[in-house]
């Protein structure tokens, strides 16, 4: 800071929330000499971090030294879904849809992921699966080595909670009666602490509504713990060709989730849309899969999402959206049926 009145420079201090393990005192002294000389300071102080809650809690709690402080924020987030389809098309110029779907299903964006399939030239499903599932992968850890410093001493429990979700057990009584004990407040601070799970409710529902499903917002870390995780002792003995069949078995259920995700996020990057969700009734009953609103134009999109097309029928969709359409009078209504070929 001394330098810093007479020189204009740029400090960048990376995995910045370690100073709470080394020297906990550094955010206070931090706190004492950048007040007394900022204003005649010209300094750019960049301060990066990888544990998401840390981070949070050093500048976003009201009681920590550094609380606002900052000038900006940059939240590094994952590629959109149309770069994903510039990089695949400069390294795989013939790629296919079912490439895309598994290029997206396993990095789901983030750049890191997205670097090491490129390196390793796993650019279609079957070269995907055998690099992640190979001997020495740097995938096969990355779940563990991510969260355990987010999680602490309770990761078993946390960990419990994500396996079960990326399974399809999402919502709280599913949860609760197989680990056989209260899970509310792991699901809270999952959601509000380290942002990695979201609550989900039917489109056009009150915000306290009980009708509630909790999805993963990483693709990477869904599909870790639906198979590396939920299997870790098969890949504890080494055995990843039983893992790579049992990806194969499930990848046509598992990846037709992930597919209406892969729509979603396309509508929400078209910025056309004032809300987009998924709908259904008490009991799970009348399930859609996506809902897309444009209340300026009055339009909306009811859309059905499967692999194949020839398996969607239409007609029992809109069977299934009388009550949907009663919330949206004088708006006009296109139903859809989309499917990998339309990605």
């Amino acid at each position: 800071m001394e330098l810093s009145q007479t020189k204009n420079f740029t400090l960048v201090i990376d995995e910045f929330q370690e100073f709470n393990t080394v020297n906990p005192s550094v955010y206070s002294e931090m706190q004492n000499i950048w007040d007394r000389n900022k204003r005649t300071s010209k300094i750019n102080l960049i301060l990066c971090g990888s544990i998401y809650s840390l981070m949070s809690k050093i500048f976003e709690h009201a009681k920590e030294p550094l609380f606002g402080r900052a000038t900006a924020r940059i939240h590094v987030k994952a590629f959109t879904i149309s770069t994903l389809k510039e990089i695949l098309a400069d390294y795989r110029p013939n790629y296919s849809n079912d490439d895309l779907l598994a290029f997206y299903l396993v990095t789901g964006g983030v750049a890191k992921y997205v670097e090491l399939l490129i390196e390793a030239k796993a650019l279609s499903f079957k070269s995907i699966i055998n690099t992640v599932l190979s001997e020495n992968s740097l995938f096969l850890d990355e779940g563990k080595n991510v969260l355990i410093d987010e999680f602490g001493k309770e990761y078993g429990n946390y960990f419990s909670i994500l396996s079960l979700i990326a399974s399809s057990k999402t919502s709280r009584v599913e949860i609760e009666s197989i680990m056989e004990m209260p899970v509310g407040g792991f699901l809270d601070r999952l959601e509000n602490e380290f942002s990695l799970i979201t609550k989900v409710r039917p489109i056009f529902s009150k915000p306290g509504s009980r009708s509630v499903k909790y999805r993963i917002n990483d693709n990477f870390l869904n599909f870790w713990f639906r198979f590396i995780y939920k299997y870790r002792s098969t890949v504890e003995i080494g055995n990843l060709d039983y893992l790579k069949e049992i990806i194969k078995r499930d990848y046509s259920t598992y990846s037709g989730a992930i597919l209406e995700k892969y729509f979603i996020e396309k509508m929400v990057e078209e910025g056309i849309y004032s809300n987009i969700g998924t709908y259904w009734e008490k009991g799970n009953i009348n399930e859609i899969d996506i809902v897309a609103i444009n209340d300026i134009e009055k339009s909306a999109i009811i859309a059905k999402v499967k692999r194949k097309k020839e398996n969607i029928n239409l007609e029992s969709v809109k069977s299934k959206a009388k009550n949907l359409l009663t919330g949206l009078p004088n708006y006009h209504v296109e139903f859809l049926d989309l499917s990998v070929e339309d990605m």
